[in-house]
């Protein structure tokens, strides 16, 4: 199976070779503009049937795998800050508060697609100023959604997460590891 990755996302990449090193990365190029009537919680799992339909419009005789992260508190969506400003912002909003950090994943062949969403409780200690501060000051929060990167030294805001570590991370790799291994077996029962 000719395994394509559909996000040129480092820390997806990291995390897709724990299950295989046999994949290539073609980001998908798609305006993520979202239908009026969609659910923040159902974002990223449009997001990545959007991102892995794409590009297995250009390979169709490949498995393409997109993926997207949303972090969600009350009902708006915290996307990447891009500067210190935003990002501090996110932070005093996050502080002592419990989040939801969902993860789409799609897997698309052809036109056959199959799609599915972790969700994970993010609960952060309540922050100081200069906590906030000192973590914007590092820049690793600017291209994060929510503004943190739980894999980094924004370990150090949470005080525990309900779910899976890795969907907060950016890709659930049991889940997609076994995905993976259904959409496989399906496609080998139909001699594909």
């Amino acid at each position: 199976m000719g395994l394509i990755l559909a996000s040129a996302s480092p820390r997806r990449q990291e995390l897709l070779r724990l299950i295989t090193e046999d994949f290539t990365v073609f980001p998908a190029a798609v305006e993520e503009s979202l239908p009026p009537a969609l659910s923040v919680l159902d974002t990223a799992q449009y997001l990545a049937r959007k991102k892995a339909c794409a590009v297995a419009e250009q390979y169709p005789e490949h498995v393409v795998l997109g993926s997207d992260t949303t972090v969600v508190l009350g009902n708006g969506i915290l996307g990447k800050p891009g500067t210190p400003e935003r990002a501090a912002e996110m932070l005093r909003m996050l502080s002592g508060k419990t989040h939801q950090v969902v993860t789409g994943v799609a897997l698309a062949k052809g036109t056959r697609v199959v799609s599915f969403q972790t969700e994970t409780e993010v609960t952060f200690y309540p922050l100081t100023e200069a906590q906030i501060q000192n973590y914007v000051a590092t820049r690793e929060p600017l291209d994060k959604a929510g503004g943190y990167g739980i894999q980094g030294r924004g370990a150090l805001l949470v005080e525990k997460i309900n779910g899976d570590f890795y969907s907060v991370v950016g890709l659930p790799v049991a889940a997609v590891s076994r995905a993976l291994c259904a959409f496989s077996g399906a496609e080998s029962q139909k001699g594909i």
